[in-house]
């Protein structure tokens, strides 16, 4: 199922705590969260997807919400079982919420830029 796939980069956008400004080129380098890592990987995700103004607020609403939801993380330490089995139900919900605010066209470079990043991930599962 391709949700369970794009979820996999779900938990690298809610960990990447990127907005959705650097997604189009406009946010700054290493900011908060996964800093400058996390910014690429959602340049790599909307890749070639131009956001409509509407859109890009949806989408940054979205991750505010997912980011309040998320247990707080200590840099260097593996979250706890429980920590990590509600970062990865957040993260599902949220790549599937950030997907349903694309039209079918986005969806589809959507889904091509996540198959693309899971390739280049290699077998990694996560953090």
């Amino acid at each position: 199922m391709k949700l369970i796939g794009i979820s996999a980069l779900g938990a690298a956008l809610v960990l990447a705590v990127a907005p959705v400004a650097t997604a189009q080129g406009g946010g700054r380098a290493g900011g908060q969260g996964g800093g400058r890592g996390g910014a690429r990987m959602m340049e790599s995700l909307f890749k070639g997807i131009d956001l409509t103004a509407a859109e890009k607020t949806q989408i940054d609403s979205i991750q505010k919400a997912y980011r309040a939801k998320m247990p707080q993380r200590t840099p260097g330490q593996a979250p706890d079982p429980s920590a990590r089995a509600a970062m990865r139900e957040n993260m599902q919900k949220e790549t599937a919420d950030l997907r349903s605010v694309l039209t079918a066209d986005q969806q589809k470079i959507f889904d091509k830029n996540a198959e693309e990043m899971r390739s280049r991930m290699g077998g990694r599962s996560g953090s």
